[in-house]
């Protein structure tokens, strides 16, 4: 019986929580039948009895390709040009968990979408009573992005400011008003995080039924709900980005490996150059600033001691 207990990691909100803070994914035993015996279970008799129910191996760990001396796999996915396609999963992912793992329905009347349809067609009462597949979630998402033409940059962004107003507005993300929440969020994130913004208008173009005026409506009450904090620090970014990289991984949505090629090799080696040469100009206009002609001395230098 214990040989059906399985122990998974599901995602918590982030909170942009700090370097000492918890770890944003909790810890939670859950009962599956297995229709095919656990690998590790044939060597069970070298693990003590407390920790022999809880080791189970997922397919996906034993499709996963991991480097070795002769191969090295690497994904096109970095922190500065994240794999878009996986990114809005990943986004979306998260966001299905905040729906599930939600305490209550707290919710507010501008992101209800029975108030506040986004499209002329009754939608049925019974759609609100069950929480959204995550399918469901990144076709929506997925739709937005490629018909405005987002970068993955901005998904992460969305994620940031989506949970922001979660927390400020101390509001859950509900089946009732997770589109307009998502939406409003994409909205803001396009605007502060891409080069070429999409305007109001050009969202109504892509949902035929939502009016300029209920967009600029929900616009203003978002930023007012974030108290028009939307800055998004390099750190903040950085962490969401590795943290969806690790649920990712939890939940075997991985990102596409490929042998490192001759010709990706110098292309990292360029681009690993160009930083770094970026880095020394950096330094030594620190160091330039840093004198002046009044109490220059003279950059002193200790004697190294060989032994």
């Amino acid at each position: 019986m214990c040989e059906n207990l399985k122990v998974i990691r599901f995602y918590s909100p982030l909170r942009e929580t700090g370097p000492g803070d918890p770890w944003p994914f909790s810890c939670l035993l859950i009962w599956q039948p297995w229709h095919t015996e656990p690998l590790t279970l044939k060597h069970s008799f070298l693990m003590s009895p407390e920790l022999r129910h809880l080791v189970s191996v997922s397919p996906g760990q034993l499709t996963k390709k991991y480097s070795s001396c002769s191969t090295i796999f690497l994904d096109d996915s970095t922190v500065s040009q994240p794999n878009l396609r996986t990114t809005i999963k990943c986004v979306t992912l998260a966001i299905y968990y905040h729906i599930k793992n939600r305490d209550a329905n707290r919710s507010l009347d501008i992101f209800d979408e029975r108030s506040h349809p986004l499209t002329r067609e009754k939608v049925p009462e019974e759609y609100f009573k069950h929480d959204p597949e995550h399918k469901f979630i990144y076709r929506f998402v997925r739709t937005l992005f490629s018909a405005a033409q987002l970068t993955a940059e901005c998904a992460i962004v969305t994620l940031v400011y989506l949970e922001r107003l979660l927390t400020y507005a101390e509001i859950d993300i509900c089946p009732t008003n997770w589109k307009r929440i998502v939406l409003g969020a994409i909205l803001l994130a396009s605007k502060v995080w891409d080069d070429q913004a999409v305007w109001n208008v050009d969202y109504c173009q892509i949902l035929k039924d939502i009016t300029v005026e209920d967009m600029n409506e929900m616009e203003r009450h978002f930023l007012e709900l974030l108290q028009f904090n939307i800055n998004v620090p390099a750190s903040v970014y950085a962490k969401y980005y590795f943290d969806l990289r690790s649920l990712a991984d939890d939940n075997n949505l991985n990102f596409l490996f490929a042998p490192l090629s001759k010709e990706r090799a110098q292309n990292l080696e360029a681009i690993s150059r160009l930083c770094e040469d970026k880095y020394k100009d950096l330094c030594r206009a620190a160091m330039r600033r840093s004198f002046s002609a009044d109490n220059f001395i003279g950059i002193q230098r200790s004697n190294a001691i060989l032994s």
